[in-house]
């Protein structure tokens, strides 16, 4: 199998130089390689649109201050550690699992927009989308925090892409529960932190409630609801819930991400596992 990483440094800088006119078509251009993680949305998706919802840097405005952003990140050579990063764990995982099947991976890394409130400000300028097979997207921002942690950030996602591969953990929107969304989150960032240690493994919207007892306790009480339109409230937490027009549930951005941490943490301690060797875990048996 290959993993790909795009040269979205390359394509980024020439549609920020571009005539305003001609941008959309040169990204769209630039996305069409992940065209396939919406293989699974009704109808056609307009990949330009997609960007824009997904908090990508924009094509109309804040020209100069993204490409800063982007010498930033060429500076600190985040596509070559996003490389490196993923081999890495690639071959960490078929270490514990050499039977696993893996398909070949496309990696599109995007510059966030500094203008979405959201993005910058509850998500802390940092998003990621592997749990497609055969896709990973990252967008991102250059805070120094970010950047320190673009190795955990990518195989974070990879660990996604692996674990609902050909033949392996099926997530089915029909029946698939909070529980196995906070459960990967929780699982993912195991991942990362057995390559990279706790600090910069850990997803950082999940770290200030790790140690919440009261936002624990209300994770589980709805790790038994089904429904994806749910999740965004359960998992990522009210603000992003509010963003995207779905019912709050009271609790903090990243809640199911420190609350998975916790369910993980406790069954890798009983079972004796690593990360890599729980890739397939029943998310039932983790919850206990």
């Amino acid at each position: 199998m290959t993993i790909t990483v795009l040269d979205t440094y390359s394509a980024m800088r020439r549609i920020l130089l571009a005539p305003a006119a001609d941008r959309a078509d040169l990204l769209r251009s630039m996305l069409e390689p992940v065209a396939g993680m919406y293989r699974y949305f009704p109808g056609e998706v307009d990949l330009v649109a997609m960007h824009r919802q997904s908090s990508g840097f924009p094509i109309d405005r804040d020209e100069e201050r993204c490409l800063a952003a982007l010498e930033t990140l060429a500076e600190a050579g985040a596509w070559d550690r996003i490389r490196r990063a993923l081999d890495e764990g690639l071959a960490l995982q078929l270490e514990a699992t050499p039977e696993l099947d893996v398909q070949d991976i496309t990696v599109l890394f995007l510059l966030g927009d500094p203008a979405d409130e959201h993005f910058m400000g509850p998500c802390l300028g940092v998003t990621g989308n592997g749990g497609i097979p055969g896709h990973i997207v990252i967008t991102l921002w250059p805070f120094p925090e970010n950047v320190a942690r673009l190795e955990a950030t990518a195989v974070h996602e990879l660990h996604h892409n692996l674990r609902y591969g050909p033949g392996e953990v099926v997530w089915n929107p029909m029946t698939v529960t909070v529980g196995e969304h906070v459960v990967s989150e929780g699982l993912a960032d195991a991942f990362a932190r057995q390559l990279y240690g706790d600090d910069l493994g850990r997803t950082r919207i999940g770290v200030p409630h790790q140690d919440d007892d009261a936002v624990f306790a209300k994770v589980l009480t709805g790790l038994g609801v089904t429904g994806m339109e749910n999740f965004t409230a359960w998992v990522h937490g009210d603000p992003s819930a509010e963003r995207f027009g779905v019912a709050p549930v009271g609790l903090p951005m990243g809640a199911g991400y420190a609350a998975g941490n916790r369910l993980v943490d406790a069954y890798l301690a009983a079972t004796g596992q690593t990360a890599a060797q729980a890739l397939r875990a029943d998310s039932t048996k983790v919850i206990g």
